[in-house]
């Protein structure tokens, strides 16, 4: 794959270039490197977040609630540099060089923002982000997409990256168990699924060569339900196949089907917490 030089890029699908800003806002905490915007994150798998892209477009039932939208959208009406365009998917070239700048090995999630692979991101920006990913080996990227049919087609015979761990979400049955096998055609170390937020009993999965899988319910004022059933029938499969299970949270609703704050609701299952990770070497997320 070859990279492009860095420049920024403004066509006539609505992609932008943006600034960094920095500002705490909601459990964030935004604070620049060397001019450049990195993200301290209090999503419970991992430790930073990397947007070289942000926004997005909804392509299925997961994206309903999407916090990202709202949260750009709340950035714009704050003036925060960057989100100038709020939610139009929006390319951020000199936010690629952030990570060579933190020599401390770190799980960063790449585009909490935005889905790396949405259709209106160019392969040659997508080949610059992984040029970067390639040339510091002492931080391992979390990279998860609903456009899981690009997967195949963009990586081809070429294996990811050791240091990526490639994700699709999977909310459903009807969108989301399907990517699993996109993402089963693709030769990554680490694949594995996000089935957040889980909107319905999503049966009976292959987990073939899938090495984690983390769930969570819906947060937010219209958070839908997600049953205890339908956590515990993926727990099942998950340790029946030894994939490591992550429960990230009730959401807005509890165990109990009472609707409350997230923070309210916890993430404890069955009494406990469940934090498996499909290696050791991140054990840090977990404080």
């Amino acid at each position: 794959m070859t990279a492009v030089k860095d420049r920024g890029y403004h066509d006539a699908n609505s992609v932008h270039t943006g600034l960094d800003w920095q500002r705490k806002h909601r459990g964030l905490v935004i604070f620049t490197v060397g001019g450049k915007m990195a993200t301290e994150s209090k999503i419970e798998w991992t430790e930073q977040t990397w947007n070289p892209v942000t926004g997005c477009t909804k392509i299925s039932p997961g994206c309903k609630h999407c916090y990202a939208e709202v949260m750009a959208r709340r950035l714009r009406a704050m003036g925060a540099h960057g989100y100038q365009n709020g939610f139009e998917l929006t390319l951020h070239p000199q936010r690629l060089e952030q990570p060579k700048r933190r020599r401390k090995p770190t799980v960063y999630f790449v585009n909490s923002m935005s889905d790396l692979f949405h259709e209106q991101v160019p392969d040659a920006f997508i080949d610059q982000v992984f040029e970067v990913i390639r040339e510091t080996p002492q931080h391992t990227y979390q990279i998860l997409t609903k456009r899981a049919e690009r997967l195949p087609a963009y990586f081809g015979d070429e294996p990811v990256p050791a240091n990526v761990w490639l994700g699709v979400s999977v909310e459903d049955r009807k969108y989301g168990v399907p990517r699993i096998d996109e993402l089963r055609r693709v030769n990554a170390r680490i694949r594995f699924l996000s089935v957040e937020p889980l909107l319905e009993d999503v049966g009976e999965l292959n987990l073939s060569g899938i090495h984690w899988v983390i769930v969570g319910g819906e947060s937010g004022s219209q958070a839908r339900p997600m049953e205890a059933e339908w956590v515990t029938a993926v727990r099942r499969q998950c340790l029946d196949a030894g994939v490591s299970f992550f429960f990230k949270q009730w959401g807005g609703w509890g165990a109990d089907g009472v609707k409350r704050n997230k923070k309210a609701n916890g993430r404890v299952l069955d009494g406990r917490t469940w934090d498996a990770y499909p290696i050791t070497t991140i054990t840090a997320v977990t404080g």
